[in-house]
């Protein structure tokens, strides 16, 4: 999973978002340190519908705004078991990196 998706995903695990909303929230999420432009939200989200991951959720809120379109979007069962996945994945890898990282005090060279 690319950490867009990754991100992605996880901003809609907490409910429907219209795009610029999935944008905030990855921000919100990663402390500002992951920044998600239009281009890569958009076709990482349509990648997400077409692999059934995610869909468009219908009216969870305004559908204009300043006489623009927003679509929402939510999580699928499928894209929930996804993420579920790959978190458990991360789970398992800082485990090993912290094993790693704090291994036998007298093998430190």
């Amino acid at each position: 999973m690319t950490p867009a998706v990754f991100h992605i995903l996880l901003a809609l695990a907490g409910g429907e978002r219209h795009g610029y909303a999935v944008m905030k929230e990855v921000l919100r999420l990663s402390d500002g340190r992951t920044r998600i432009g239009p281009g890569t939200l958009y076709g990482t989200l349509q990648r997400l519908i077409d692999t059934g991951w995610v869909v468009e959720a219908p009216r969870a809120g305004p559908r204009t705004v300043n006489g623009r379109a927003r679509r929402y979007y939510r999580l699928t069962t499928t894209g929930r078991r996804a993420l579920d996945d790959d978190v458990a994945r991360l789970e398992a890898l800082l485990r090993a990196a912290r094993a790693i990282k704090d291994g036998p005090r007298g093998s430190r060279g």
